[in-house]
């Protein structure tokens, strides 16, 4: 299935690399695999995520303490957000 991402996302995903990128590069580049390879996922397998309280897919990180919301379309997922888990509930959920 395709990705399609909001335009925020990219922000999103640039402040957690700065931030893992301040201790370590090769933590930053360990955050940038882990992320890819949950999207890749999600993108194979859109339906095995459960929902977040906003009614919105939740994908979790393993390793670090982020997730990203999307929403299932019919021939494409769209990533509307990418948060560390302490951000509050509600960033980010009114982007479409």
């Amino acid at each position: 299935m395709k990705v399609h991402y909001h335009p925020s996302v990219r922000h999103d995903v640039r402040e957690a690399l700065a931030y893992y990128g301040e201790d370590s590069e090769q933590l930053a580049d360990d955050f940038w695999g882990e992320l890819l390879a949950c999207i890749t996922s999600v993108a194979g397998h859109p339906e095995r995520q459960h929902f977040d309280l906003c009614g919105l897919r939740r994908c979790n990180l393993r390793r670090f303490p982020y997730h990203f919301l999307y929403r299932t379309e019919a021939d494409h997922i769209r990533i509307l957000v990418v948060r560390h888990d302490k951000r509050h509930p509600s960033f980010g959920t009114r982007r479409r």
